[in-house]
């Protein structure tokens, strides 16, 4: 998993929730399950055939570290595939070694893109050493591999060299982004071209190296004959600012008119700024749109995910399980952390029968700071729709095992990225069951009200020298109030701006009252919406 950050000024965000809530549509019971001697992988690719499940790739670490020479080392490398029984409790692994030498470095090679179709995985593209190329890079090849026929040679540990498939193409030299399908065609969203040595003093110090978004959508079609497989290339997308994101979550959607859809939500970084993006961006064989009056505030990394669709309500869930994100709910108030740290938070974004979508906070968490690079492994024999949805409509009224979550960073601190040696993350290998019950009339969810009808508050710079500059979104016209309290609670400034136009305002000040370096909270008020944020003057 790739996490690039730069050295930023952290400052919080105070939202109050109030009594914000939803009665919950479903309920989730996290329950730990453990295999002997299974190990931890993170950010790995993964397919199942009959509950038995086959990873390959990923890292056996923890979050990688900041100097060139231990980021992404090949120590880390799985070298290895899988199979594993989570009812049985066994796992069976073996090298891949015996398999050709381009199909061993991609098969290790960490955050790839991948789907299973039918009794095939396809894996495509990732980031790790390369001994041929003799650097790191990210990986132009799509491996196919025969799902069934390699899990039945790792039980009887015979040979499964057969069973695999590879094509070289310069458009799947992805790292990072996300691999779907409607229809008949695949759909590589996002991810980036990084090609060499980790480094976060950039790309002209040290070793250097070069990084390239894709800022796209690519469309594809494959042939697999079993024993031929070719690409045909579709027309795709592109986008400078909204496609520019990848270590993020795409993940198939029904719409409320029942069509397929893919959503890709959040993601790193701003074109602008080393932040994630809060917005989200639904994909459909006709063409893309940001999500309008939309913002998501928890899990911005990849994580896993659970979607769910009621053709009764004709809604949308998708259930985000920790990870990595700006934003953390705190005692029911919205806390901003601009250094990104991990998280526990469980939350699921609604899109409604009129296409609006809302966040809301569940009330059960990650027990511990997990989720970052894990996967949701579907429970296969429940209804789903044909791009993986389940169906949750034609759930029992009891609780049901909805799947699986397994892997990913398991981390000892939020904030752990300027400080690490290694030592303060691992690859975790708990696996978790999750209970889904759909009888849960006294069950609520906590709306993230700033995710629907926040104003969206920015202040910059913070610190501030001179004029403070502050950013707002007004969804329609209104007055709107301005003020700023010292850390006692004393009124500093405070203006009133009648009747703003609907659209992003910004607001400049000179404010020679405030003295440097103490704290003061800036509010903005507006249309019954308030939000407010700490800033400082240098």
């Amino acid at each position: 998993m790739h996490i690039i950050k730069s050295t930023l000024w952290a400052f919080f965000l105070f939202l109050g929730f109030g009594a914000s809530a939803q009665n919950a549509p479903f309920s989730l019971q996290l329950e730990p399950l453990s295999i002997s001697n299974l190990g931890g992988v993170q950010s790995y690719a993964v397919g199942q055939h009959n509950g038995v499940w086959l990873i390959v790739g990923g890292r056996l670490d923890g979050l990688h570290r900041r100097q060139p020479w231990a980021a992404f080392d090949q120590a880390g490398h799985n070298t290895q595939i899988w199979a594993v029984d989570p009812q049985a409790g066994q796992r069976w692994v073996a090298p891949l070694s015996s398999l050709p030498v381009p199909i061993q470095e991609h098969l290790s090679a960490t955050n790839p893109q991948f789907y299973q179709q039918n009794d095939t995985l396809f894996v495509l593209g990732g980031y790790g050493y390369s001994a041929t190329a003799g650097d790191h890079i990210t990986h132009d090849k799509l491996t196919a591999i025969a799902v069934p026929q390699v899990i039945n040679a790792l039980k009887n540990n015979s040979s499964f060299t057969s069973y695999f498939q590879q094509i070289t193409d310069p458009q799947f030299q992805v790292t990072g982004g996300r691999l779907k399908k409607m229809g008949n065609r695949f759909y590589l969203l996002g991810g980036q071209k990084f090609m060499g040595r980790y480094n976060p003093m950039g790309p002209n110090h040290g070793p250097g190296f070069v990084q390239e978004y894709t800022n796209a959508v690519r469309i594809f079609s494959l042939s697999n004959t079993g024993t031929n497989l070719s690409v045909v290339h579709h027309p795709g997308f592109s986008d400078t600012t909204e496609l520019h994101r990848r270590d993020y979550n795409a993940e198939a959607q029904i719409l409320p008119n029942g069509e397929e859809a893919i959503t890709m939500f959040s993601g790193v970084f701003q074109p602008q700024v080393d932040l994630p993006f809060l917005n989200a961006v639904t994909v459909q064989a006709s063409g893309y749109n940001p999500e309008p009056n939309f913002q998501q505030y928890y899990n911005h990394y990849h994580c896993a995910v659970l979607p769910l669709f009621s053709a009764t309500d004709s809604a949308m869930h998708t259930v985000f399980f920790g990870g990595i994100a700006q934003y953390y709910d705190q005692n029911g108030t919205l806390i901003k952390d601009d250094n990104v740290p991990f998280v526990n938070t469980i939350a699921r974004v609604t899109r409604n029968s009129a296409g609006a979508m809302a966040e809301y906070k569940m009330p059960v968490t990650m027990p511990a700071l997990l989720g970052a690079g894990s996967e949701f492994i579907a429970n296969e024999s429940l209804p789903h729709y044909a791009n993986g949805v389940l169906k949750l409509d034609s759930l029992p009224a009891d609780t049901v095992l909805a799947g699986y979550i397994f892997g990913g960073i398991s981390s000892s601190a939020p904030n752990i990225f300027f400080t690490n040696n290694g030592t303060q993350s691992s690859a975790t290998a708990q696996i978790f069951k999750v209970l889904l019950t759909t009888n849960t009339s006294l069950d609520l969810d906590a709306l993230n009200p700033a995710s629907v009808q926040g104003l969206n508050l920015r202040v910059f710079p913070n610190p501030h020298e001179s004029a403070l500059q502050v950013k707002y979104f007004l969804a329609q016209t209104s007055t709107v109030k301005i003020s700023i309290t010292a850390a006692h609670g004393a009124l500093v400034y405070e203006e009133t701006r009648e009747y703003q136009p609907a659209g992003e305002r910004l607001w400049q000040k000179e404010l020679t009252e405030l003295q440097p370096g103490q704290p003061y909270l800036l509010t903005i008020e507006a249309g019954g919406l308030r939000q407010s944020q700490k800033i400082f003057r240098k």
